[in-house]
């Protein structure tokens, strides 16, 4: 059912962490993947592993907070791969750490251009190109379960996450019409190089909170990028989804 042969997907942030996951799910079910990503390095490493899974990928240099980088990015994926189905606008960070009222401006538009900013500059040319060649497509976006929740000390982060969801309904209702599907993904906490970071406590917390009795790991994300990539998911947009293991629903 969930044949995505022939189509391209482009991940940002798809070197690693969440994006190299949807990358894993893409390609296993036929799919081509173009990652947009900072290190080169990382780049060819996640290249290479899509390939040894036997899928058909590429990787970009590119900074997403950049116009430039991505405007260059999208016309050598397009180059390379002659089209464009689904964007996955997936990199961003953590943006600054400590109370909100003591965060200085630059701190924060720094995190809003991270988190939010990207996501814009990201769309911009795909979506100009979907409704150019008028086949439709798919706006993916990755947002996190801090959109819903309060998290202390990560205002920055909680904010700009949940701004693109908000983007994500905004964009549905714009582009509707022309059978461009706009959804984000809303994880928990998923077992990342990133995530890892955090301390212990936090970690044990998450896992204490999940109604499954674990923590997520990137095997869990791979499918929910299937389904939003392939015409399976036509008829949804504008919604969030969350894989979260009941995090949410969980008073604890």
């Amino acid at each position: 059912m969930f044949d995505l042969s022939d189509t391209v997907t482009i991940i940002t942030g798809g070197n690693g962490g969440l994006g190299l996951a949807y990358g894993r799910g893409i390609v296993k079910s036929g799919g081509k993947v173009a990652i947009w990503g900072r290190n080169e390095s990382k780049n060819t490493e996640a290249v290479k592993e899509l390939q040894t899974l036997g899928g058909d990928a590429d990787a970009f240099v590119c900074d997403v907070t950049l116009e430039s980088d991505v405007k260059t990015a999208f016309e050598q994926t397009l180059k390379r791969f002659n089209r464009v189905d689904a964007c996955f606008a997936n990199a961003g960070g953590g943006g600054f750490r400590g109370m909100s009222h003591s965060t200085s401006r630059a701190d924060w538009l720094s995190t809003i251009d991270l988190n939010l900013m990207s996501v814009v500059q990201t769309w911009a040319p795909v979506t100009e190109y979907f409704l150019a060649n008028k086949r439709g497509g798919k706006l993916v976006v990755t947002s996190s379960v801090a959109a819903l929740m309060g998290t202390g000390g990560s205002a920055g982060y909680s904010t700009t996450k949940a701004a693109v969801k908000g983007l994500v309904q905004a964009l549905a209702v714009e582009l509707g019409q022309a059978g461009i599907q706009v959804n984000a993904i809303l994880p928990g906490f998923i077992e990342t190089e990133m995530s890892t970071q955090t301390s212990e406590a936090f970690q044990d917390a998450c896992r204490r909170r999940s109604v499954i009795g674990r923590i997520g790991t990137l095997e869990d994300m791979e499918g929910v990028a299937v389904f939003l990539a392939s015409q399976q998911s036509n008829f949804m947009t504008g919604q969030g989804i969350i894989l979260d293991g009941g995090h949410t629903i969980f008073p604890m």
